[in-house]
C-alpha cells in the first residue's frame, strides 16, 4: 500500500469496538494498519477480528520471542508514520504521561520517534477529574495530539464529554495530522484544559528549546514525556497547530495526595440504605421500583420483549425454542440505567427483573402480542423475543399418549406477527427495532426482514453457534442507509452499545 502506515493501540473500554470500524476506514483510504491490543482491550475485541480486518498479525504481548529476538517493540514504533491510541483510557493516558512502560503498548510508545495521537474515551467524571486534566496537559505539552472526546450519552447511562469520537472523525484527524490532502486543512485550536479547584492547574505550553526537558524545565518527569520532547518540540508543535513562539511553561501542579476516607458502610438494616421500609413485624411495604432521576432517555418509554414463547401441545408438552432472554433483559436494564421508563414483556425465563423495570410475564405468542398492545404507546420498542412462528390449532386437554402405529398429527396455525403489527399500529413507536436470529445469509435476511416488517432497524445475529443461552453476542445493526457491525462482546455490552444509539437517534 502507498497510503499511511498507522500503528493502532487499542485500550480497554467499551468503546474499543469502534476500533474495528476505524481499521476498516483507514484501509478503505489506502492505509496500512498494525494493531497492538492491550490486555484490557482484548476483553472487548478479539485479536482474530482485528487481524481479519487489518490483514496483519495483531500484537498483544511484549514477551513474544519471535518478535523480540529482533526487538519487535522498537521496530513497530519506528515503522509507522503515526501511532494512534484509540480508545485512550484514563489509565493508558496516565501511564503515557508518567512514562510507565509495563506492557507492549506503553513500551513501544516510549521507544518511538514518530508522532503520537490519542483519542480519549471514558466516563464523564473520569474525564473531568483533576488527575486526567493534568495528564492531558502534560501529554499535549510533550507534543501528543490529544483529541477532545465527544459529548453525549455514555455506555454507563451518564451524559457529558467522554465519548469516543466516531471513526470518521478520527480518520479525518489522522488525515490532517499526516497532511494527506497535500496541504494542511484549517482546524480549530485544541480546547484548553478546564480549570479545576483543587489542585489548581494551568495548561502548560510548549517551550521552544530542545534541551533536557526534565533537567531544566522542572517537569520532574522522564519516560514518555522526556523522550517525546527531546525528539523534536518544533515538529510536535507544528503537528498540533501551535505557533513557534510560546511563553515558558507554567509551574507544574503538586502531585495528588491520597487520603484515607472516613466513610462507613451503612448497616444492612439502616432504612436510609434500603428502598423499602424495614419492619420487624412483617408489615413493611414492598420494594419500590428504582429508576435514575435523569439520563439520556429520561422521560422516554422503552418497550422490550424478551425470551421465548411456549405454544402448548397438551398439559405437559409445548413448542418452544432455545432463547434464554439474556439479551432482551440486558437491553431493558441498560435502558433503565439511561433513565427510561421500561416495560419488559418476558416469555417464560428464569431471570431476575432488572432494577427500575416493569415486568409483564407471558407464556404464548398471543399473550405476548396482547401485552405489547397494552404497553403502547412507547417511544422505543425493541422486539428481542424469539416468538414461535406456529402454534397447535388446539391444545389437548389431557396428555397425549403414544400410539403403536403412528405419532399424533399436529395441525398448526401461524402466530400473530408482533413486529409487523406494531409497525402498522397507530401507536407506532418513533423508533421500532426488531431482531433477526439467523443461521445463514444473516445480512441478506436481515435487510429483507426490515423492509417486510416495516421496522426502522433490524439487529441481526448468527445463532448457529452457542449464542442462544450464551454470555456473548455478535450483532449487525441494519438500518435504512447503513449497516453497523459490532464485534463479539458480552450481551450486557451489546445492550449498552444499542441503548447509546437509541439515545443518539432522538438527539438527531
Amino acid at each position: 500500500m502507498s497510503g499511511p502506515r498507522i500503528l493502532l493501540v487499542i485500550g480497554g473500554g467499551i468503546a474499543a469496538y469502534k476500533s474495528c470500524e476505524l481499521v476498516r476506514m483507514i484501509r478503505k483510504h489506502g492505509g496500512e494498519v498494525t494493531c497492538v491490543l492491550t490486555e484490557g482491550g482484548a476483553r472487548f475485541v478479539t485479536p482474530m477480528a482485528l487481524a481479519a480486518l487489518s490483514e496483519k498479525p495483531v500484537h498483544t504481548t511484549l514477551w513474544d520471542l519471535r518478535n523480540e529476538v529482533e526487538m519487535g517493540h522498537i521496530q513497530f514504533s519506528r515503522e509507522a508514520d503515526l501511532i494512534v491510541v484509540c480508545p485512550a483510557t484514563a489509565n493508558l493516558l496516565a501511564k503515557m504521561a508518567s512514562g510507565i512502560a509495563d506492557d507492549l503498548a506503553t513500551t513501544l510508545m516510549l521507544a518511538t520517534d514518530k508522532p503520537v495521537m490519542a483519542v480519549p474515551a471514558m466516563n464523564v467524571r473520569m474525564w473531568q477529574h483533576a488527575a486526567t486534566m493534568r495528564n492531558i496537559a502534560v501529554l499535549r505539552s510533550a507534543g501528543v495530539d490529544v483529541m477532545e472526546p465527544d459529548e453525549g450519552v455514555m455506555a454507563c447511562g451518564e451524559f457529558g464529554p467522554g465519548r469516543l469520537p466516531e471513526p470518521q472523525a478520527v480518520w479525518e484527524r489522522i488525515a490532517w495530522a499526516l497532511n494527506l490532502d497535500g496541504e494542511k486543512a484549517p482546524v480549530q485550536p485544541l480546547p484548553a484544559v478546564a480549570q479545576v479547584a483543587e489542585p489548581s492547574w494551568q495548561h502548560p505550553v510548549l517551550d521552544t528549546r530542545e534541551t533536557d526537558p526534565y533537567a531544566a524545565e522542572g517537569l520532574g518527569l522522564g519516560g514518555l514525556t522526556g523522550s517525546m520532547i527531546s525528539r523534536g518540540l518544533q515538529r510536535a508543535k507544528k503537528a498540533i497547530g501551535l505557533s513557534a513562539e510560546e511563553p515558558p511553561m507554567a509551574e507544574p501542579a503538586p502531585p495528588l495526595l491520597m487520603r484515607k476516607g472516613a466513610a462507613r458502610a451503612a448497616p444492612p438494616t439502616d432504612p436510609q440504605a434500603l428502598n423499602h421500609t424495614v419492619s420487624a413485624h412483617g408489615d413493611a411495604r414492598a420494594p419500590q421500583p428504582w429508576r435514575p432521576a435523569s439520563g439520556p432517555l429520561a422521560d422516554r418509554h422503552v418497550l422490550v420483549t424478551a425470551g421465548p414463547t411456549w405454544e402448548p401441545i397438551d398439559p405437559v408438552r409445548y413448542i418452544a425454542n432455545r432463547s434464554s432472554g439474556k439479551q432482551g433483559f440486558a437491553i431493558a436494564a441498560a435502558a433503565a440505567e439511561a433513565g427510561a421508563r421500561v416495560t419488559l414483556v418476558a416469555g417464560p425465563v428464569h431471570l431476575p427483573t432488572p432494577p427500575g423495570v416493569t415486568r409483564v410475564d407471558v407464556e404464548s405468542a398471543r399473550e405476548m402480542a396482547e401485552a405489547v398492545s397494552r404497553a403502547l404507546p412507547a417511544d422505543v420498542a425493541v422486539m428481542v423475543a424469539a416468538v414461535a412462528d406456529w402454534r397447535p390449532v388446539s391444545a389437548a386437554g389431557i396428555k397425549l399418549k403414544k400410539r403403536g402405529y403412528a405419532p399424533p398429527a399436529l395441525e398448526l396455525a401461524e402466530n400473530p406477527d408482533i413486529l409487523a403489527t406494531v409497525a402498522a399500529s397507530p401507536n407506532r413507536p418513533a423508533l421500532l427495532v426488531g431482531f433477526a436470529a439467523e443461521t445463514n445469509d444473516v445480512l441478506h435476511y436481515a435487510r429483507e426482514k426490515r423492509q417486510r416488517k416495516g421496522a426502522d432497524w433490524i439487529v441481526a445475529n448468527d445463532v448457529s453457534g452457542d449464542v442462544m443461552g450464551g454470555a456473548n453476542n455478535t450483532v449487525h445493526i441494519v438500518r435504512q442507509d447503513d449497516i453497523v457491525s459490532l464485534p463479539e462482546m458480552p450481551k450486557d455490552d451489546v445492550a449498552r452499545a444499542l441503548v447509546e444509539r437509541f439515545a443518539d437517534a432522538f438527539v438527531r
